[in-house]
């Protein structure tokens, strides 16, 4: 008899699934007839894997016990027609992705909602924002990075704005260093209210205690540019919610590619941009709210 597990469900579009670059250029110098006939006419050539390629991969392979821990739903603004290059190159890949919504131009971040998704992974800012407005933790992957090595899911996030929300941050933004180091010793003992990605870090914090001590191939750490004194609130934090992370790191301002190349993240979550350009290994994940994206 098969464990029941509450599984994992993360959204994906096509653009961060495949390599859909050469498609896409077609259809920004030809219009949509031409992309149409494009996918069409290619339909039965597999396409490359993508940006978040790897990810899927790995988060799939949680299911190779016969256990059913997570699931990948694919989302796309293709129609059914010229999406079914898409499905064909999933079972090309051996991908177990059964479950799909093809929206025919539309934006298909409502769909991450409808599908209960614990993750969005999209190419387009915009479509984060409107996921992370519903309340969906959202990204958008960035750049190309080199695959990580193993075959452990090593998922890292930014405090601030990420797993915490922006209380702090915005002190830090208007008021300075020194502002923000002494309300964070100040609140030392009251826990930061919850980011957008709160809820996903728990939804991994329960997948992990299915797992036999020792024996989980879920990591996770937090990467974060605060040091101390303001640590013990982000310490404090995550012992009120209950939730631990595997590795922590207070970086006090250092930049974080070389320390996320030493945790060799498969993707890094951050809500700002230039560091999720410079991961080194796996993918940037950008996430799209707090006072750093509001200018």
């Amino acid at each position: 008899m098969k464990e029941t597990i509450q599984k994992l469900v993360i959204g994906v579009t096509s653009r961060s699934l495949f390599d859909l670059s050469e498609s896409h250029r077609v259809f920004n110098e030809q219009g949509i007839d031409a992309f149409a006939a494009y996918q069409v006419e290619n339909e039965d050539k597999p396409l490359k894997p993508g940006s978040a390629f790897p990810l899927v991969q790995k988060f799939l392979s949680l299911n190779s016990d016969g256990i059913e821990r997570c699931e990948v739903v694919l989302l796309s603004r293709n129609s059914m027609d010229t999406g079914l290059r898409v499905f064909n190159s999933i079972a090309h890949h051996n991908l177990t992705i059964i479950r799909a919504a093809f929206c025919s131009g539309r934006n298909p971040w409502p769909y991450a909602r409808a599908f209960s998704c614990d993750l969005y992974l999209s190419t387009e800012s915009e479509d984060v924002r409107n996921a992370l407005k519903a309340g969906v933790p959202a990204a958008q992957l960035v750049g190309d990075h080199t695959p990580s090595v193993g075959s452990e899911v090593r998922i890292a996030f930014d405090g601030d704005a990420v797993l915490f929300s922006d209380e702090a941050e915005r002190i830090f933004h208007h008021e300075g260093l020194q502002a923000f180091q002494d309300s964070e010793t100040l609140a030392a003992k009251t826990p930061l209210s919850a980011g957008p990605f709160k809820q996903f870090l728990f939804k991994l914090h329960e997948l992990q205690s299915t797992y036999p001590p020792g024996e989980c191939p879920i990591k996770t750490a937090l990467v974060t540019a605060r040091s101390a004194p303001s640590h013990e609130r982000v310490v404090r934090t995550l012992r009120e919610w209950g939730i631990r992370v595997d590795e922590c790191v207070f970086l006090g301002g250092l930049p974080k590619s070389s320390f996320l190349a030493a945790f060799d993240a498969d993707i890094f979550f951050d809500d700002q941009v230039n560091n999720v350009r410079s991961v080194g290994t796996g993918v940037g994940a950008h996430v799209v709210s707090g006072i750093k994206n509001e200018y």
